[in-house]
């Protein structure tokens, strides 16, 4: 409702004086203030807030009369009356300075228009000259304890017992009369005033007083603690009084009555506030609710505040502001939300963390508005500050010219007195000369930036997630717009406007949040976000004649004012065009018969609350017949509500809404869904519904003409709920959501929320007749709400932020420094998982389920189901009394019914703390069940979130078996990630957790979270090694035994471990190799890091064999994208064959070759292009080991004989090093990431080619697959030939059609080493593809014609069957080319060579290309990796 902001002003008094001020009382229309101190009175103006005039006794008048005490105003303003110590009243004259007295007044540079135009025009906004004359003084002969002020008299109560009536003006004999406390009979109710029990109240006296206008009485604390209400039983205030007293308190020591509510503060010495209401049928004062500190949010100060000193409502009676003995501030709204509180948090506390002494408070009251609060610190309090500044300064003491008045400057929200902003979706609050609002700018609204991390928006249109559900309906602003960011679009109200019309009493925001319009004393003005223009009255005399009364509202592009018009003297409802100029020219005006003091608009239709207690509803009909359109106003019901309302001014709020209980008859016609069916009041705090009524002879609409349509009258009233704040509705409909659109909201103050939520029957059936149509539901919410985003199940609100600010540190502090900056923030939260639970609760469950389907599509929906299984498991684990009905098998039911039932668990459970587990599995099932229902539906990421569920609750072995589930699925799916996580998981599980399960840990074990920490160290950090946690603080843990240092044994459960891990690696490398996956090895390789060429090299006469070739080759075109080669259609014999070879070519792949128009141009070295190519991949890699960016670009050719020895020097000279020294230099320019086949970079340089050249290119780059492609083959070549699994060197030959790869591998084949099955499974698959060639893929056809010489070599060699002979292992190493050849030292270097250090199965750096672009390995530092390098390097292989 209302918010702190900026910094307190500090007013500086101009006088020099010893005295100080401590008390201040406002003037009724707070535009002036009467400071008091003990022998002065001052009057100070509000705007500017200057000291317009000061009287100062006389010595001796102040030894008479004693110190002055106690002020009050008459309600004209124009006389102060001042109690004084010694019991005398002071009565001094207010006199104005006649017409041209100011003592401020504004100066505008010349031509400006402000000029005098109206009389009385210039005094409001200037400061006027006034002058105080004291009147006769009147002697009570007794202390004066309170001071009241009524229309003529005054009311003065003096400490023996007697209650004065003073009249204001003449004090003759009729002028005054005593009325004894002890004549007044007091009882706790009216009904038993005559007989029943009364008070003793001799010797009490009245301590305090404040009258009630709409209860017609006074409020009192007596002075021995006790709380009365006094009234009168007949029209005048001093004959017969009555009085109710409040049982059981007597500790009360001030007391501040609220009209529009009817409610009575009273503060206690205990340091709460007690707010009673009068019973209406009895009589009696009841307690309506408590304004005190809970031990829960201020723990160390909720019991140490003294007595309440002050209580004060704010002139809209919508908060009230307390504080107490020992200082502090605290601000309430008025049903006890609590709103800022200065005794926590940064009001509390420095920065570095010492208290600050609280601000002690002597005297406070509200400004204008509520804008500003006037604060009189203590003076003690003041004074030892200033001494100590004094004396750290070394300067001696002198009258300060510091009277302090601190002022608070506050924003509120516009619904405190215009609430007809309630069936909006915008937050809008104003301060005294600015707008702050939530929309965001017109050109966000419709554009795709999605302002707010979690809206998703819709693909085409960039709406938000829910469309208007149908075009004529006001449109729900976007999530994004709505909740983008924290900050508010602030408007700046118009100078000109205000300096004329300050205070702003009204302000209203439209529907899209696009248009304001502020009222002041006097006019109104509007402001456009489109235009960034105010609009303001261009003839002056227009605005100073109409002052807005019943408030405003915007309906479609119209303003709707209810204001008086002072040349006619009369009431009238004004429409003014938003577009049109602001004149009373283009303005629709309706007369009415009596004052309005509210105003509401429903779709088409006006509703005005008006002065004598009716309602009246008007029709608007936009005019276009005129140049300018207009709106007429029709009037179509008035409704008499004076029996029910007991004074006009304790309506709140009147709405019109399509709000209904049904009760008379069903309504079939769907358009009835949207009309006005009821009228909700909130009748100070009680909402009161007034339906139409139904039960009468129903006519058709069709049937009556639209003139002589009669409006159903409407029901009796009934009442809704009881404190009541604020009230939402929505005309919109939506058929998905209607349990949202067609509910009700109140925000209860202290009581949070509640909604009144109509239940549906599902799928039509007839509703059962026991189920009633509506249900109440309260819920809690940590915010104050000020808007309901109904669609979206959100409320919106704002919040106060301090910011500390420590520049004055030191006991120098001013006092405005010992407060914070305060800032407002703009907050929201959802509510949709408490009215689920309640709905639960109540056996509902139909209802949740259609509610929760219709809000499934919101991008936090998946958080309010995790929010209802936390809230509910909190509650019931942690509760010390059983449960008779436990809420979360219910809950737990609800939320299987949605797809995210798995996930919602597992994310609840690792939020909440190990001990509540059990409860929340015997609740939910089984960890174990729900993880393998997580592998069935492929959800990995979850099932590895109960993978460390299952770890914390199952033995090792369990959780193993599930881990190696996982990790198979995982490395099936290609989730590297995931597998990475998982590796880690495994040797974590292995390193040394002894084989017992962990112990249940009951909730008072200490111990218990010790293993919840454990679990969340362990496997949760995913970024730590599993190694470095050995090392830990664990062995200090009771539930785990974990060893630390390298013990004997650990290495050996590590070694086991690692084995393990390998031998799934090696199963799934296995698995992949059978089924000809090649690209996804390479993938695995490079992610995992995974040893292929030692692998290979054990495998190389196992699975690393060709069964094949034909159907590998084909394979492997279309894993890698690359296109079966075509020939030009000249060298063709047959059409058919063309044909056939043609439509192997898929778009997709043609698309993918067309792209990659830049293979000999993208590279920094790439070959000139009109030199015929002559480097292949092999030659590139003999001449330049580290930079090997030529070798992945250039093309194969099949003319340059030099290129084996240079491949074979190579592998003679190189041996230390990896032949394939710098592979990631392979791609550095192809950085795509795995999975992006088709994204391959795109040059523009064009080439200057001749015709032939162009022709030879084209055809080379038809038969070529994407760039990146290439570099993978060449790479997975170099990888097998590096392991010696020839057969694969051949496919991959073929399909790069690279000759000089046949001819090597064909040359190897000599060799003895190599087995005969390998050369005979060779020399098959080769003859294989020619026959495939020669009927199915003529394209490749050129290419076998071209190595038709080695195949003949080949086929001699084999038919001599040359026996294979021992050799060394150098010229072993020498053929092969392997720095680790084939042979049994890998398999033991895999598992002891590393020293347990790293993860296993992590490759070389220089062995994982940017192809398959694996991660930078998270568990080895840089320089391991080195070592390694040449340490694996420097083996010598055998060939077992």
């Amino acid at each position: 409702m209302y918010f702190l902001t900026g910094w307190p002003r500090r007013l500086l008094c101009p006088l020099r004086s010893e005295e100080e001020p401590f008390y201040i009382q406002p003037s009724s229309q707070r535009f002036y203030f009467a400071l008091l101190s003990e022998t002065q009175l001052s009057i100070w103006f509000s705007r500017p807030s200057v000291l317009i005039v000061s009287y100062i006794e006389s010595a001796k008048a102040a030894t008479q009369f004693g110190f002055y005490q106690k002020a009050e105003w008459k309600p004209d303003d124009s006389m102060v009356a001042v109690a004084t110590a010694k019991g005398y009243i002071l009565l001094f004259d207010v006199l104005g300075g006649g017409d041209e007295k100011y003592l401020y007044e504004p100066v505008y540079p010349k031509g400006s228009p402000r000029v005098k135009v109206t009389p009385g025009y210039k005094e409001e906004q200037c400061a006027p000259a006034l002058s105080l004359e004291m009147k006769k003084p009147v002697d009570l002969e007794a202390p004066i304890t309170s001071l009241q002020s009524l229309q003529e008299d005054l009311l003065v109560c003096t400490a023996d017992g007697y209650l004065h009536v003073l009249h204001w003006d003449g004090l003759g004999s009729n002028g005054r009369k005593a009325i004894c406390l002890t004549t007044i009979p007091f009882s706790l109710d009216l009904q038993s005033a005559r007989g029943g029990p009364s008070l003793d109240l001799e010797g009490v006296y009245i301590h305090c007083m404040e009258y009630c206008v709409t209860l017609d009485g006074f409020a009192v604390v007596l002075s021995d603690g006790r709380l009365g209400f006094i009234t009168p039983l007949s029209n005048t205030i001093t004959t017969d009084l009555q009085g109710v007293w409040a049982a059981d308190v007597n500790d009360g020591t001030c007391v501040a009555v609220n009209n529009k509510y009817r409610l009575m503060a009273f503060g206690c010495a205990s340091g709460s506030v007690l707010v009673y209401m009068i019973d209406t049928t009895t009589g009696s004062m009841q307690l309506s609710h408590k304004l005190e500190l809970t031990p829960k949010h201020y723990p160390d100060i909720y019991n140490k505040t003294g007595p309440v000193k002050l209580i004060c409502w704010s002139p809209d009676y919508s908060v009230a502001m307390v504080t107490w003995e020992c200082g502090g501030l605290s601000l309430w709204s008025v049903f006890g939300a609590q709103l800022i509180c200065t005794l926590g948090e940064d009001f509390a506390y420095r920065s570095d963390g010492t208290k600050k002494d609280p601000l002690k408070i002597s005297s406070m009251c509200w400004g204008a508005e509520g804008y500003h609060l006037w604060v009189l610190p203590n003076k003690q309090d003041r004074r030892r500050r200033e001494e100590q500044q004094d004396v750290d300064m070394g300067s001696p003491p002198q009258p300060s010219l510091q009277a302090g008045i601190l002022q608070f400057h506050f924003i509120k929200s516009a619904l405190t007195v215009n609430p007809c902003t309630s069936n909006q979706e915008q937050v809008l609050l104003h301060g005294e000369d600015r707008l702050y609002l939530t929309c965001g700018d017109p050109t966000q609204i419709h554009s795709t930036s999605d302002a707010h991390p979690h809206t998703h928006m819709h693909p085409h249109d960039g709406s938000p997630l829910h469309q208007p559900p149908n075009p004529d309906s006001p449109l729900s602003q976007g999530l994004s717009t709505l909740l983008g960011h924290k900050h508010w679009h602030v408007v700046q109200i118009h100078s000109t406007y205000l300096e004329s019309n300050w205070p702003i009493r009204f302000a209203a925001i439209d529907t899209a949040g696009q248009c304001m319009a502020v009222a002041g004393r006097r006019g109104f003005a509007h402001y456009s976000l489109y235009t960034r223009k105010w609009k303001l009255f261009g003839n002056i005399t227009q605005e100073q004649n109409m002052t807005v009364t019943g408030g405003l509202a915007w309906w479609k592009d119209f303003v709707v004012v209810a204001c008086y018009n002072f040349t006619d003297q009369q009431e009238q409802l004004r429409l003014y065009q938003r577009s049109a100029n602001l004149d009373n020219a283009f303005a629709s005006v309706t007369k009415l018969h009596s004052d309005t003091l509210l105003l509401n608009v429903f779709r088409d239709m006006i509703i005005l609350f008006r002065a004598d207690c009716s309602i009246c509803l008007y029709s608007i009909e936009r005019r276009n017949d005129r140049p300018n359109p207009s709106a007429s106003v029709e009037l179509l019901q008035e409704v008499s509500m004076s029996r029910y309302i007991p004074h006009p001014a304790l309506v709140v709020s009147v709405t019109l809404t399509s709000v209904r209980t049904e009760t008379g008859i069903t309504l079939k016609a769907p358009q009835q869904a949207c009309m006005a069916e009821s009228i909700m009041l909130n009748l100070a705090g009680q909402l009161i519904m007034l339906q139409r009524d139904r039960s009468g002879p129903q006519v058709r609409e069709k049937e009556t003409p639209a003139i002589n349509k009669k409006f159903l009258p409407f029901c009796p009233p009934v009442v809704l709920a009881q404190c009541v704040e604020n009230v939402w509705t929505t005309c919109r409909s939506n058929k998905k959501k209607r349990h949202l659109l067609e509910a009700l909201w109140l925000s209860c103050g202290e009581a949070g929320m509640k909604v009144w939520l109509p239940l549906f029957p599902r799928d039509h059936r007839k509703p059962h007749s026991f189920l009633s149509r509506r249900i109440m539901l309260p819920f809690h919410i940590n915010i104050y709400p000020l808007a309901v985003l109904f669609e979206d199940a959100l409320v919106l609100g704002a919040t106060n932020e301090t910011v500390l600010y420590d520049g004055m540190q030191g006991s120098s502090e001013p006092l405005e420094s010992l407060f914070p900056y305060c800032t407002v923030e703009r907050t929201s939260q959802i509510y949709l998982h408490h009215i689920l639970r309640q709905l639960l609760v109540r056996n509902l469950g139909e209802q949740a389920l259609m509610l929760a389907q219709s809000c499934a599509s919101l991008p936090y929906f998946p958080h309010v189901m995790e929010l209802m299984v936390h809230v509910v498991l909190e509650e019931e684990a942690t509760s010390r009394e059983p449960i008779p009905d436990p809420l979360l098998p219910t809950v737990a039911k609800f939320i299987t019914e949605f797809p995210l039932f798995l996930q919602t668990i597992v994310h609840c459970a690792r939020k909440t703390e190990y001990a509540l587990w059990n409860y929340l599995f015997a609740a939910v099932g089984n960890p174990k069940d729900l993880f393998e229902e997580c592998l069935m539906a492929q959800d990995l990421d979850t099932a590895a979130s109960y993978l460390i569920i299952l770890q914390n609750m199952e033995v090792p072995a369990v959780s193993r078996q599930h881990a190696t589930l996982l990790f198979n699925t995982a490395l099936e799916q290609g989730k590297w990630d995931l597998c990475r996580h998982m590796i880690r998981f495994l040797k974590a599980i292995g390193s040394g957790e002894m084989e017992t399960p962990p112990p249940t840990p009951s909730t008072q074990e200490p111990s218990s979270t010790g293993g919840f920490e454990f679990f969340r160290n362990r496997s949760i950090s995913l970024s730590q090694s599993a190694d470095s946690i050995t090392t830990g603080k664990f062995n200090l843990q009771k539930t785990f035994s974990m060893p630390t240092g390298a013990s004997a044994k650990g290495r050996d459960v590590e070694c086991a471990e690692n084995m393990y891990i390998d031998m799934m690696l090696w199963r799934h490398a296995r698995h992949l190799l059978e089924q000809v996956r090649l690209r996804d090895l390479g993938c695995f390789s490079a992610q995992l890091g995974f040893e292929l060429i030692g692998w290979l090299c054990r495998e190389r006469n196992r699975v690393a064999r060709v069964e094949d070739f034909v159907s590998a080759l084909k394979r492997l075109h279309k894993d890698f994208l690359w296109p079966f080669p075509v020939i030009p259609v000249g060298s063709l014999s047959s059409p058919l064959k063309n044909g056939r070879c043609r439509t192997v070519l898929s778009p997709r792949l043609l698309k993918s070759q067309s792209a990659d128009s830049l293979l000999n141009s993208d590279m920094d070295t790439a070959p000139p292009p009109t030199a015929p190519p002559n480097h292949t991949w092999m030659d590139g890699l003999g001449q330049r080991a580290k930079d090997m960016d030529t070798a992945s670009s250039a093309h194969s050719n099949q003319h340059s004989p030099q290129t084996h020895d240079a491949f074979l020097s190579l592998l003679t000279n190189k041996v230390e090093e990896y032949s394939i020294g710098s592979a990631t230099d392979l791609t550095e320019t192809s950085s795509v990431v795995d999975g992006d086949w088709m994204m391959v970079d795109e040059n523009s340089s064009t080439l200057s080619l001749s015709q032939a050249e162009l022709e030879h290119i084209s055809m080379e780059l038809a038969n070529k697959g994407p760039h990146k492609s290439q570099v993978q083959l060449r790479y997975l070549l170099h990888v097998f030939m590096e392991a010696g699994c020839l057969e694969w060197c051949v496919v991959i030959g073929l399909i790069l059609r690279d000759a000089n790869v046949i001819k090597q591998v064909i040359n190897f084949l000599n060799s003895p080493e190599v087995p005969p099955e390998t050369v005979q499974s060779i020399q098959n698959g080769l003859l294989a593809v020619i026959t495939w060639a020669s009927t199915d893929c003529l394209g490749y056809k050129p290419f076998l014609n071209l190595i038709q010489p080695q195949l003949q070599q080949l086929m001699e060699s084999t038919s001599e069957q040359a026996q294979p002979e021992a050799f060394q292992p150098t010229s072993q190493s020498t053929k092969l080319g392997g720095s680790e050849g084939p042979g049994g030292a890998v398999a033991p270097r895999a598992e002891d060579g590393r020293g347990g250090t790293t993860p296993l199965g992590l490759a070389l750096p220089s062995l994982e290309p940017a192809v398959f672009s694996r991660p930078p390995a998270e568990d080895c530092p840089p320089e391991q990796t080195e070592e390694k390098g040449e340490e694996e390097g420097a083996y010598d292989c055998t060939l077992s």
